[in-house]
């Protein structure tokens, strides 16, 4: 055997090329290095960091463990669940490309692309030469220690001395305070023991964050997917806001019924708007949930940018939603969500305040809003549309049963207010 060469160099796209041919050609992770003239663990890292994962169709095979012919109905809460593996994907080479078996495999799979993976690379390089390693609190939560401090005249040598807690080293600190990061916070140069003068920069620093990957999630993608599984009902999600500063209401529609429900938020992100899926699967349970939340089309807003939040369970792990994105800029990909705000701004019109609005005034606007009759629904109300798509032989009621649970209720026509004063009358009471 020859002996590698380790050059401590980063791969190149050309490198990535031969590591996705080596994969579609099935050799193993020690040829592919070797090809390359790196060290095994090195084409490990690498596959095993830019791969992309493309889940089973949940529908067609909701289970995937080794005993599900012994327990029948099988969950991943079940102590006994272990899913079935495979060496080629997840050991060498590590990826599912050009696998013979794929046409068959009802797996999890993962796919190594040359091209987006030094794309990724190349993203991943930049946040992490630029901007701070700190989140708002945890500035908030400094600058709390250094301001009354330095108020009294110690230098940062001082305060670091004696609060331990303080992971920066000095010069950090130093460049922190002349970037201007504690400026909201009353800490500038003139703060200092040693007064300094130099320009104070704007806007130089923002939280680092990773990339967001939209492979197998696009709009393409999605449209795809509904020819493969014209049966799954799609749900559009969207967020409306009259302030950048909040509050922030998380709308679902339902397309076919033309239903639309909404959720109260405070932050505008990722982990504030996927807890609406974890109390809606709570509430609805997985089987109800996965009926009506399955398939969700949304946005590339930031609130709905990190994707394994959405499509799963943060606590068991189970997989609970497909989720693709609108091609950028394209609101007209998703236009049902987007037409029925319309009657959103009826009642909360741009220009009004709507910071201390509660979850029950939303459901009170979403009732008044699917009690009214549509011309595309043959004058019937959405309302009434879910009730009947929903309803069964066994129970006629099951659509306002489901209803009830997401707190809409059903406005006689004449009581059907879209105005302002809707919410307002509501706080008075």
């Amino acid at each position: 055997m020859s002996k590698l060469i380790h050059d401590n160099k980063h791969l190149t796209l050309d490198e990535r090329k031969i590591i996705q041919t080596g994969i579609e050609n099935r050799s193993n992770k020690v040829d592919i290095a070797r090809t390359i003239g790196k060290d095994p663990t090195t084409v490990a890292k690498e596959i095993k960091k830019h791969r992309t994962f493309k889940p089973r169709n949940q529908f067609i095979y909701p289970s995937i463990c080794i005993h599900r012919q012994e327990c029948g109905g099988c969950k991943k809460q079940c102590s006994r669940y272990e899913e079935i593996k495979c060496n080629k994907r997840d050991k060498s080479p590590g990826a599912c490309n050009k696998c013979p078996n794929i046409s068959k495999c009802h797996l999890d799979k993962y796919f190594y692309y040359a091209t987006y993976a030094n794309e990724e690379y190349k993203t991943d390089l930049v946040d992490f030469r630029e901007g701070i390693n700190m989140t708002t609190s945890e500035v908030k939560e400094l600058a709390n220690i250094l301001k009354p401090l330095l108020d009294q005249g110690q230098s940062l040598y001082q305060i670091k001395s004696s609060h331990k807690e303080i992971k920066q080293c000095i010069k950090t600190l130093y460049n922190y305070i002349e970037m201007g990061v504690f400026k909201d916070y009353g800490i500038d140069n003139f703060s200092l023991k040693e007064q300094v003068s130099r320009k104070q920069f704007k806007n130089k620093y923002k939280k680092r964050k990773q990339p967001v990957n939209y492979l197998n999630h696009t709009y393409k993608d999605y449209l795809n997917f509904k020819d493969e599984n014209p049966e799954i009902p799609t749900t559009e999600m969207d967020t409306v806001l009259n302030s950048q500063s909040g509050p922030f209401i998380q709308t679902f529609y339902f397309q076919g019924s033309g239903l639309m429900i909404g959720f109260l938020h405070k932050d505008k992100t990722s982990e504030s708007m996927s807890k609406s899926l974890d109390s809606l699967e709570d509430k609805l349970g997985h089987d109800l949930y996965r009926e009506l939340f399955s398939l969700i089309l949304t946005d590339r807003g930031v609130e709905f940018e990190k994707v394994n939040l959405f499509e799963f369970n943060q606590q068991t792990g189970e997989f609970r939603t497909n989720i693709f994105y609108c091609d950028a800029y394209q609101s007209s990909q998703k236009p049902h969500v987007e037409n029925t705000h319309n009657y959103i701004r009826d009642i909360i019109p741009n220009e009004i305040d709507i910071s201390n609005i509660t979850q029950e005034d939303l459901d009170l606007m979403f009732s008044h809003i699917n009690s009214t009759p549509r011309k595309s629904l043959k004058d019937k109300t959405p309302y009434e549309v879910f009730c009947f798509i929903m309803s069964t032989s066994e129970n006629k009621d099951r659509g306002k049963e489901i209803l009830n649970l997401l707190n809409i209720n059903e406005i006689k026509r004449d009581e059907v207010t879209l105005k302002p004063y809707l919410i307002k009358h509501n706080k008075k009471n």
